[in-house]
């Protein structure tokens, strides 16, 4: 039986525009796993407070230098985004100081 290249999915009606994620009807929120990656959460450790964002391993472009292990993050590898939230020269200053880790490095650093 031969293939059909016709479409399976309902194309945006015309002149609607763009078609628009699951997300964005009226009145839906995005669920709270739609956010396990790329926004910031708070941790408290004995050296401070910390923003702690995952950056999941497809979203990884560059190599990186980890500071707890001096070896390279490669791309396409899941590591944390981490920077102070207590920093005395405020949130910029802090974000400009932000460092990537290796996940074992940050949850077995010392200072914990």
């Amino acid at each position: 039986m031969p293939r059909s290249h016709r479409p399976r999915r309902p194309s945006a009606a015309p002149g609607k525009g763009k078609r628009r994620n699951k997300w964005q009807s009226a009145g839906e929120e995005r669920p709270v796993e739609a956010f396990s990656f790329g926004f910031p959460s708070q941790q408290s450790a004995r050296d401070g407070e910390w923003h702690v964002r995952r950056i999941a391993g497809h979203r990884a472009e560059k190599h990186y230098t980890c500071p707890g292990c001096h070896l390279q993050i490669a791309p396409g590898v899941e590591h944390l985004v981490t920077w102070r939230s207590d920093h005395w020269s405020g949130e910029e200053a802090s974000a400009a100081g932000r460092r990537h880790w290796h996940t074992h490095c940050w949850n077995t650093r010392t200072g914990r």
